[in-house]
């Protein structure tokens, strides 16, 4: 006995063909529509600007009496749509280590320094230092006068390193 089976028609192999060459076309025009949609998103500028970061109101306080450390103030402005840190501030002036450090307050209503590994820079925001939120501390050299300039470098983790110049003033002269 002999079993024979049917050849494929010519037909329903072109049926088989189109049916997966549709079900592939779906993903394919799917993706192409969306990188079309993205690439027009960006290209009308809607995806956001990485971080623009400004510094100024560079500030630190004169030493007073013999007080080993004094902080230092910025004014950091992002303009741009992103967020960043401020990681580091080095001086070529100052040979020991500068610390970030956030002012808190205790129940009892004293304040203390607490150390910070960065501060946040918001995104179309400021990054504003004062002795009531956020500043550096700094080693005091006795050789400070009011008005001189230290050059402080500020590191920040997407815009790299900002050079500024902070005048010395002192305590309570913020503005």
């Amino acid at each position: 006995m002999t079993i024979s089976t049917p050849a494929p028609s010519s037909s329903g192999a072109a049926e088989r063909l189109k049916q997966l060459l549709l079900a592939g076309a779906a993903p394919v025009i799917a993706c192409v529509v969306a990188l079309g949609a993205l690439t027009a998103w960006t290209s009308l500028g809607n995806a956001g600007t990485p971080p623009d970061i400004a510094v100024t109101r560079a500030r630190v306080f004169l030493p007073t009496g013999a007080t080993p450390d004094t902080a230092g103030f910025f004014r950091v402005t992002n303009q741009g749509d992103s967020e960043d840190e401020l990681t580091e501030v080095t001086s070529p002036s100052v040979p020991d280590k500068i610390a970030l450090s956030r002012h808190r307050m205790t129940p009892d209503g004293a304040a203390y320094r607490d150390a910070a590994d960065r501060l946040h820079v918001p995104a179309r925001g400021t990054l504003d230092m004062s002795p009531m939120s956020s500043d550096v501390t700094v080693p005091a050299d006795p050789d400070w006068r009011l008005g001189d300039r230290i050059s402080f470098d500020l590191h920040f983790t997407h815009s790299g390193t900002v050079r500024v110049r902070a005048q010395v003033v002192r305590p309570g002269s913020l503005s």
